[in-house]
């Protein structure tokens, strides 16, 4: 609600700002429309960026997050090369919101892209106003436009890549050119403001300008240029630079509405990070100015070369933010779990299904997968609960033996309560996700064996509730033959349950998919020599018979489901990984179970 008014009212503000600037002044024109240009340059970069995304971006992004030096310098490293920290932090929310990566290596993520956009301002400062760059803009346009129009993705993204270098080239022309011809008609260096009130006010600016034109690296070129033609004094460029800075988080923020609570956390990080070196900077900024001064003369920097001194500062401030916020990292953390709580649960609401997700296509796949393992890890503990004992005690080291004697005494659980609860409404909103994602971002088959996972947990849970219905009874039956039976097939289900998880969580053990089906079969055929026995001596009737008969099938089809659910979802990216390390085979067992037989 407070967004969309503020929407309503900044919106027509910078209509009639831009219109009165229009009419004021024709140069106000050219300096509008670059800016103009150049953002538009921007989209169409990350555009073009995007379209390398479709694996390769999140394969490195996976590989290399693993520890905060890393993280961090992917930060520096991606944004040094798409010249858009916008979209690396729009990356680092959706990964986190996929559970691809922790909050700690998101953070890393952040801080490295604040260090890496400030290369934007070397570039523009060093080569965008010293050359004619108008002219390499041009070429990059026609060959851009042409290469967009190619069926290939690839093509199409090499072809929005190259048209944005040259929107990007073509609205620093233009603010260079208005500023040159404004400072002719109009001096906005006469309107300076000197000392710590000038520090707060041109900080406030920066971060106004960066908030209505979304990214801190336009509002740095247009600080730069305007330096460049003498509109504004170095002190207030500086001042300018650190309020963009911390207005860049709006984007992060903004980014994170549609995330679930880890992105939150993530934009309150970059906010936290922004924050605080906005006022390291303001706080030490003549201590910065010698520092910069130092550092020119060492690197070679003309002491009038105000806009690469300028270059120098940024890069300085953001650096200088990182070392003061990464001893705090983990504190940081903690504070952000406490302060941005998940939703308690009443209906189960998806934990990784988000907008963010479905920014790119491996993402969208690795938000399905990790969703299916919560939906998993909340059917494991129904069915639990359904054998009238606690998932807590099946994953414990206990004996199992010594498991079930102490829950011998059977709980009416509501499976169908539960099953609506926390189940099948996290299954409708994976089913609807699934049908958003573009067709072109995925591969087909694993969508499909995303929701064939599903409903194989959804069919497993109806067999745990058929399986109930004769197990409330028997497990306390006064015949001790049909309780010893009902018994075993429960330590049967919580056995395969623990042997599961272990193998998920990557223990050592020399226990195989192809063991626990071998181990099933085995059952199988010693309940069928056992029935015959107990009928023959009389000790069980035959209809009790025929009661445990379907209900082996029920836990036999059970044990068979868990086992596939675990190959579809585990096996690929862990088990089989971390098992073939460890120098153990697995091998898999039969694709399609018989759901009904």
């Amino acid at each position: 609600m407070l967004k969309n008014s503020l929407r309503r009212i900044i919106l027509p503000t910078i209509f009639v700002i831009l219109a009165y600037g229009f009419w004021a002044s024709p140069d106000f024109k050219e300096i509008s429309a670059g800016v103009a240009i150049f953002l538009f340059g921007m989209l169409a970069l990350e555009e073009g960026f995007r379209a390398f995304t479709g694996g390769i971006l999140e394969k490195v992004l996976k590989r290399t997050t693993d520890r905060l030096w890393k993280s961090l310098s992917f930060g520096i490293l991606t944004t040094t090369i798409m010249q858009s920290s916008s979209l690396v932090s729009v990356i680092a929310i959706s990964f986190l919101g996929a559970g691809l990566i922790g909050l700690a290596q998101g953070i890393g993520i952040i801080f490295g892209a604040n260090l890496g956009t400030t290369t934007g301002a070397w570039l523009v400062a060093g080569f965008g106003l010293k050359v004619k760059i108008s002219a390499y803009a041009m070429p990059m346009l026609v060959f851009g436009v042409i290469l967009i129009f190619q069926k290939s993705r690839h093509l199409k993204g090499i072809g929005y890549v190259l048209a944005g270098l040259g929107f990007l080239f073509l609205g620093i022309h233009h603010m260079k050119e208005g500023f040159e011809a404004f400072k002719g008609s109009f001096d906005l260096a006469a309107y300076a403001v000197e000392g710590y009130p000038g520090l707060f006010l041109f900080t406030l600016i920066g971060v106004a300008a960066t908030v209505v034109m979304q990214s801190s690296h336009a509002t740095l070129v247009l600080i730069i240029t305007a330096l460049a033609a003498q509109q504004i004094s170095y002190e207030n460029a500086l001042a300018l630079a650190i309020g963009a800075n911390v207005g860049t988080t709006i984007t992060a923020i903004l980014g994170s509405l549609s995330s679930n609570e880890q992105g939150k956390r993530l934009a309150g990080a970059h906010l936290i990070f922004n924050a605080v070196t906005g006022v390291i900077a303001i706080l030490f900024i003549h201590q910065l100015l010698v520092a910069v001064d130092f550092i020119s003369e060492v690197v070679g920097i003309d002491a009038e070369d105000f806009t690469l001194k300028l270059a120098v500062f940024h890069t300085l401030f953001n650096l200088i933010g990182i070392i003061v916020m990464l001893p705090f990292v983990n504190r940081l953390v903690i504070y952000l779990e406490r302060l941005i709580k998940a939703d308690k649960e009443h209906f189960a609401k998806p934990k990784y299904l988000n907008d963010s997700a479905l920014e790119f296509g491996d993402t969208a796949i690795e938000a399905m997968r990790q969703e299916t393992l919560n939906i998993y890890d909340k059917a494991t503990e129904i069915i639990a609960r359904g054998l009238s004992l606690n998932k807590q005690d099946i994953f414990s080291g206990e004996k199992l033996k010594e498991v079930i004697r102490k829950r011998a005494k059977p709980v009416d659980y509501d499976l169908e309560d539960a099953y609506d609860r926390y189940i099948k409404t996290l299954y409708s909103a994976l089913l609807e996700f699934s049908y958003r994602v573009p067709a072109d971002m995925s591969e087909p088959g694993q969508l499909e064996d995303i929701r064939n996972c599903n409903q194989i947990i959804i069919q497993t849970l109806k067999d745990v509730k058929h399986l109930q219905k004769n197990m409330l009874g028997f497990i306390a039956s006064l015949n001790p033959d049909m309780r010893d039976e009902y018994n075993l097939i429960r330590r049967r289900i919580a056995k395969v349950l623990r042997r599961l998880e272990k193998i998920r969580q990557g223990e050592k053990t020399r226990l195989t998919y192809e063991a626990l089906d071998e181990m099933l079969v085995k059952n199988s055929q010693g309940l069928h020599r056992r029935l015959d026995e107990l009928i023959r001596s009389g000790r069980i009737t035959a209809e009790m018979a025929i009661s445990l008969m379907n209900d082996s099938r029920y836990a036999y089809r059970i044990i068979r489901n868990l086992i596939e659910i675990n190959q579809r979802l585990v096996t690929a990216d862990r088990a089989i990984s971390e098992q073939v390390e460890a120098g153990i085979e697995v091998t898999t067992v039969q694709k399609q179970l018989p759901l009904s037989e």
